[in-house]
């Protein structure tokens, strides 16, 4: 566990998410979080109950074709981040950008059970085009969660993460 400062807010005792891996998707959009992420999510927001599984909020992401995912426990901090930005973006007649919350508004609480298994929902599966197979890559804070075509047409996005995502693919025997 990390203790990092994010401007002045302190992430006490939160874990990262690091890892990737391949989820197959179903017709209603089950699928499941790989098990390092899954850890990291159950105990940065551990149920109350102490039985296996818990909630992951699921939205699309601010810039990429993609959904991002992560604990209910990081939304305070997401959104002292987005108030920060917005201050630091104030236009000179003091007008807010209300665009740099609505790009991350989009975020619906979903449980997941004790192996993972959860339904993304229909919109940002849909926006980001998620179909038979979901890449799931841990980006510290939270996660993100990609169609792998989508992920390796995309143009600004590291070569190395777009080869995990074909690497997985391949180790699954799946096609692109």
């Amino acid at each position: 566990m990390h203790a990092p400062l994010v401007g002045m807010y302190a992430l006490s005792n939160r874990g990262w998410y690091q890892g990737d891996g391949i989820g197959l998707v179903d017709d209603k959009g089950r699928v499941s979080i790989p098990a390092a992420l899954r850890q990291t999510l159950a105990a940065n927001y551990p149920k109350a109950n102490g039985k296996d599984g818990g909630t992951v909020i699921v939205g699309t992401h601010q810039k990429h074709r993609c959904l991002v995912a992560y604990d209910p426990a990081y939304l305070d901090i997401l959104v002292a981040k987005l108030e920060k930005r917005e201050a630091e973006n104030t236009a000179d007649d003091g007008e807010l950008d209300y665009n740099i919350k609505r790009r991350a508004a989009a975020g619906e609480a979903v449980p997941f059970d004790g192996s993972g298994r959860f339904i993304m929902p229909a919109f940002p599966r849909h926006y980001a085009r998620i179909k038979g197979h979901a890449f799931f890559y841990g980006v510290l804070d939270m996660i993100e969660i990609w169609d792998p075509k989508t992920l390796i047409e995309t143009t600004d996005y590291p070569d190395v993460v777009k080869e995990m995502a074909e690497f997985q693919m391949a180790e699954r025997g799946a096609q692109l």
